[in-house]
């Protein structure tokens, strides 16, 4: 399985995401531009210019017509995917941490971390068809308590988000009202990533405990654990098999002192359902900041510390062995 390199970024790496068909591939990094790539050869296609900050999330409409991007720079920003174009700008008192759109995408949720006196807080905003109708301000907005927000999804037919926190704690809000409906301790450090299965009844966390966990939608039970002796940082479920890929290592404060084997800077890859590892796929000299898998569940990519995005179309070996 040999990657496309791809380096459009100078500074480590936040996340990188499909669009829903897995033609297109968004990068998002500590530097100020994200870069959007063909997910078929690594072409990159363009950046998106007009960010102040490291940039820590982004999310794709369903027809790959917009961009969203939420900053460091206190700004969420809307662009025209195709062209690059800024189409609008909503803007924080607070640097901005996760951003996710609605099923049915007329609203956007967008969270913000605490700063100077400010706490973290959850924003919903109506998100407009015409960029000419979208509204700055949010329609309902509500504090978090104490713990950074650090994914958010919706769920129940948009009637409540789940959130990840770095107390390793989940939560779940009502929309509507901002109430706190469940609070559930699933890890016993930060919590750096969660992603939704493919029919989103569950979730998968990585976290700084050294484990990543599967966990049930609607009642916050923790399903499978899976361990890997390094940091986590990302993981994500594969729609295709029954597996799930997980990134991290070695803090990066330490990446200097300790050979490349050593760190932990692999992915590695579990089976979803007995937790048992069957695979590595090393090349990142850096911890692995952010990983996904293509839609169709063929290819995955990862990107890291070191600034590279490594995209990785499976070998036919994938498909035909039984791992378990």
């Amino acid at each position: 399985m040999r990657p496309y390199l791809l380096k459009g970024h100078e500074r480590p790496l936040t996340q990188v995401k499909y669009n829903r068909e897995g033609d297109l591939l968004v990068s998002c990094a500590k530097n100020l531009q994200p870069c959007l790539w063909s997910a078929e050869d690594g072409r990159r296609i363009g950046t998106y210019e007009g960010h102040n900050g490291a940039i820590w999330t982004c999310d794709i409409t369903w027809d790959s017509d917009r961009l969203i991007t939420g900053s460091a720079d206190q700004t969420v920003r809307i662009w025209d995917l195709p062209t690059g174009k800024e189409l609008f700008q909503i803007r924080h008192r607070e640097p901005c941490r996760a951003v996710k759109l609605s099923a049915g995408e007329r609203f956007l949720a967008a969270t913000s971390d605490a700063f100077i006196e400010s706490p973290p807080a959850i924003h919903i905003y109506k998100f407009a068809e015409n960029m000419e109708d979208q509204l700055a301000t949010a329609a309902i907005e509500w504090t978090v308590p104490k713990g950074r927000v650090t994914r958010v999804f919706w769920t129940d037919c948009n009637r409540k988000l789940i959130t990840s926190h770095d107390g390793g704690i989940l939560r779940r809000w009502d929309v509507e009202t901002g109430a706190l409906l469940q609070e559930q301790q699933v890890h016993e450090d930060a919590i750096q990533d969660m992603q939704m299965a493919h029919d989103e009844t569950h979730v998968v966390t990585a976290s700084l405990d050294k484990t990543a966990r599967l966990i049930d939608v609607d009642t916050f039970e923790v399903l499978k654990t899976y361990k890997t002796g390094r940091f986590v940082q990302s993981a994500a479920i594969s729609p295709l098999f029954d597996h799930v890929v997980l990134g991290g290592g070695q803090d990066a404060s330490q990446v200097t002192t300790t050979a490349a084997q050593a760190g932990g800077f692999e992915a590695r890859f579990f089976h979803k359902i007995f937790q048992e590892e069957f695979g590595r796929v090393r090349g990142h000299f850096g911890p692995i900041n952010t990983v996904a898998f293509h839609p169709s569940g063929k290819s995955f990519t990862t990107g890291g510390e070191d600034g590279y995005v490594r995209l990785h179309h499976m070998d036919m070996d994938y498909f035909t062995t039984k791992f378990f």
